[in-house]
């Protein structure tokens, strides 16, 4: 049974590990690399010169023996700290941390007093929460994949569903919406209607809504309010807002003999070099101590280098599915409709996997560079869809505070719908929607 349960928590950092580095942009994957390189004598960045064979063993030994007492990342794979599974924890190349949702639900872990297997399948589950904090992953899937029972994930579940911000894990808005209601206590019409009645809540069918729950509609109207004061996006506080400060495309799309073929910056060139000055002394040490360390540190490198290598495979595949199916955009410019679920199908995994795969990635062609969700387009022919996405949002903004056109616009292109501010305010007025200053009331 202990021999089990090691197996699962061990197995569950690995594949925090392998979300961290799939959710990594370029930018952050090279100052992973760079910061693994200063802490594991073992990896020589490729950007690097080989290093040095000269030195008496002796010196180096204690080298290593410093190492050994002064690195906090020597049980990196072994006894991973909370804060350093995070894969939204690098804020930027310059090293800094900031506050993220990972690690505010954390912190929430300690006072609970959870054992061991709960407080790790919690930080689990927390580094697979989108970015709105939503958890979308079938819990069947998840314990197939990670090795963890799924009574065990669903009781986790549960537990990070508890913590803040209310209504985080939640499948979906109604879910969401209903978390924070029994947060509050709220037991009348207001739970019914976001657990039953959600869409005709967002088309205004408030008699329909009172008809079904046999209330009147001022009661209606009444949950309505309560429920406009609710966070659709528990995670969205979290989001980091600053712009990056310059774009290093990730993937590049070229025609060679009619056909748009895919290539990674890296190509076929591993992330890094395995030291074979210390691959030779690990070998011929009599030192207990250096073998020990140099051992424990090439596992390390082993592994990083496997992860990385299954980020580019994971990044091409996706890639080479999008050039598929979006030909005519690299031919002409147009868009086809395109879902990350079809292009998770083709690949043979999870939706959640193609969507961590290219958020934060950039794609360059001939046309220029675009971020790799901007081709998970439904809007380029399905302008329907981007009015009822446009008036989604009106009808779930918070009325003193109504969202402005560039907003809007933002938040379509977050939903797969690339619009400029301009085509908002131009599907807006065909939608007879007033401007911001027009739907405005006082609070």
């Amino acid at each position: 049974m202990e021999l089990t349960q090691n197996l699962s928590q061990q197995l569950s950092q690995q594949q925090i590990q392998s979300l961290k580095l799939l959710q990594m942009s370029a930018l952050e994957l090279d100052a992973y690399i760079q910061e693994l390189a200063m802490s594991n004598p073992l990896v020589e960045p490729e950007e690097l010169p080989p290093a040095q064979e000269a030195g008496p063993d002796d010196a180096l030994l204690g080298r290593l023996r410093w190492l050994e007492e002064n690195d906090r990342q020597n049980g990196f794979y072994q006894t991973i700290a909370e804060e350093d599974l995070d894969p939204l924890a690098r804020a930027s190349t310059d090293g800094g941390l900031e506050e993220t949702l990972f690690r505010f639900i954390s912190r929430q872990l300690g006072p609970l007093g959870l054992d061991e297997a709960d407080s790790r399948t919690v930080c689990y589950l927390a580094a697979c929460l989108d970015d709105n904090g939503y958890f979308t992953i079938p819990l069947a899937e998840l314990a197939q994949s990670s090795g963890v029972g799924r009574e065990q994930l669903a009781k986790c579940l549960a537990i990070l569903q508890s913590l803040e911000p209310a209504g985080v894990g939640a499948a979906d808005l109604g879910q969401c919406l209903a978390l924070q209601l029994e947060r509050i206590g709220e037991t009348g019409p207001a739970l019914a209607i976001v657990r039953d009645h959600l869409e005709l809540l967002a088309r205004g069918r408030y008699k329909a809504i009172a008809a079904a729950l046999c209330i009147s509609v001022a009661q209606v109207q009444r949950a309505a309010s309560l429920i406009r004061e609710l966070d659709p996006r528990p995670g969205s506080l979290f989001q980091r807002t600053e712009q990056t400060p310059y774009i290093l495309p990730d993937v590049f799309v070229e025609e060679r003999d009619g056909r748009f073929e895919v290539f990674t910056r890296r190509g076929d060139r591993p992330a890094f070099r395995i030291s074979g000055y210390y691959r030779d002394l690990l070998a011929r040490s009599e030192d207990r101590e250096v073998k020990e360390y140099l051992t424990g540190k090439l596992r390390q490198a082993e592994a990083a280098l496997r992860d990385i290598g299954q980020r580019e495979q994971t990044l091409l595949r996706c890639a080479q599915a999008i050039a598929e199916r979006q030909s005519a955009f690299f031919r002409d410019g147009a868009l086809v409709p395109l879902s990350m679920g079809a292009v998770a199908a083709a690949l043979g995994v999870h939706e959640s996997t193609v969507s961590r795969a290219v958020r934060g990635k950039y794609l360059q062609c001939y046309r220029g560079v675009y971020p790799l969700g901007y081709f998970f387009s439904r809007a380029a022919a399905d302008a329907g869809g981007a009015r009822a996405a446009l008036r989604r949002l009106v009808d779930g903004e918070d009325r003193t505070r109504p969202l402005s056109d560039q907003k809007l616009s933002e938040r379509l292109v977050a939903e797969g719908f690339p619009l400029s501010r301009r085509a908002v305010a131009k599907y807006r007025e065909q939608m007879h929607i007033p401007d911001a200053a027009g739907r405005k009331t006082l609070p």
